[in-house]
Parts: structure tokens; C-alpha cells; sequence
């Protein structure tokens, strides 16, 4: 693997936060993408996948046994913290503060989806500057683009799963449709990406 691109696009980057979306075929997506980030990890991880409505997510749980570092269902007025991965609940959309706190929010589904992927990378964005890094994986509609468009524009990185490995294209090919992200990556490349943020 060359990892020289990854290496460049991470110069002189000093990265705080990660935000992740991910619809059809995101679990396992994020199954080969997130086990292996170390217990004292340097950044905070912060993960959407629709979930469908009136359904619990148990995704912390499932995670949890498979990661070293904490993982847990964001709340609402938590401070987002480093080295935890977040999911996000059934229900709610997701935000992050200016003051880097999570909120819940009852407002009307986004791309037929609540968590919507828009709504916390639009807002990781304000909160987190350039500080932010944006991963958008496999999808079946268009949720994730303008957010990912909204990091770019607030000078985080951009990061789109490749469409050809993407169980479902749809969110990764509207995305590079949008706004061309800064990397375009296998999940293999998408992981060794995390860990690079380690030695940052």
C-alpha cells in the first residue's frame, strides 16, 4: 500500500475530531474500518448510520466488544471526548456545539433519515474547523454530501470510501459528485488513515 497520499494530505494537519457516515452496508463497513484504533486513541470518533425509526440501536454494544477504546451512545450535553467512539442513537439528530458538546435534536428526518449524516458533519464542521476529519462510507441515498461539502468549506479533510468497494455507491458517488473530497480510499486505506492520526 502507498500510503504517500494519506501522508500528504495529512501535513501539517493537527486533527481533534473524526466524524463517520454510513448507511446500507455501514455496520459492516465500519466492522473492517474501526477495531484496531488503540485504547488511548488521540481522537474523538463520531459515527451516523441510519438507523429506521422506533428501532433501539445497538451498536455501542456490538462495538464494544470488538474495540479497546471506549464506545458508547452519545448524550445529549455530553462534552465529546478523545479517544471514545460515539454512535449515534435511534430517533434524534445528532450535532456538536461550538462548545464541542453533543445535542439531540426532534427535528423532521433529513434524506428520510434521523440521525441524519448532514446535520452532524455540517455542525463537527463549525465546531471542529480544520481540526475535523469527515469519512463518508457506503450509502444508499444522498445523505453525507453537503455535509462533507461543509467540512471542506470550513478546512477539515475529506475522506470517501471508493465507490467500486462500497457495498452500496449511491452516498460515496454523490458525494465525489458534490464536492471532491480530498481522498478517495479502500477501507483498508480509510483505516491505516485512523492510525496515521495517532503519530500526528
Amino acid at each position: 500500500m502507498d500510503t504517500s497520499a494519506i501522508q500528504k494530505a495529512l501535513a501539517g494537519r493537527s486533527v481533534e475530531a473524526v466524524v463517520i457516515g454510513a448507511s446500507a452496508g455501514g455496520v459492516g463497513a465500519l466492522l473492517k474500518l474501526l477495531p484496531g484504533l488503540p485504547a488511548d486513541y488521540s481522537c474523538a470518533v463520531v459515527a451516523v448510520l441510519h438507523i429506521p425509526d422506533g428501532r433501539q440501536s445497538h451498536l455501542a454494544g456490538v462495538f464494544q466488544q470488538r474495540m479497546s477504546l471506549p464506545v458508547r451512545e452519545a448524550r445529549d450535553k455530553e462534552e465529546v471526548a478523545s479517544g471514545t467512539l460515539y454512535f449515534a442513537g435511534s430517533g434524534y439528530h445528532l450535532s456538536v456545539e461550538q462548545d464541542r458538546c453533543f445535542s439531540l435534536s426532534c427535528e423532521a428526518p433529513l434524506h428520510f433519515a434521523r440521525p441524519a449524516i448532514d446535520y452532524l458533519m455540517s455542525s463537527a464542521a463549525d465546531a471542529y474547523g480544520a481540526g475535523l476529519v469527515g469519512i463518508l462510507l457506503t450509502g444508499a441515498n444522498h445523505d453525507g454530501a453537503a455535509g462533507l461539502a461543509a467540512i471542506s468549506a470550513a478546512g477539515g479533510l475529506t475522506v470517501v470510501q471508493d465507490p467500486h468497494e462500497a457495498e452500496v455507491p449511491t452516498m460515496p458517488k454523490e458525494a465525489i459528485r458534490l464536492h471532491a473530497p480530498d481522498l478517495i480510499l479502500p477501507l483498508d486505506e480509510i483505516h491505516t488513515l485512523l492510525m496515521m492520526l495517532e503519530n500526528k
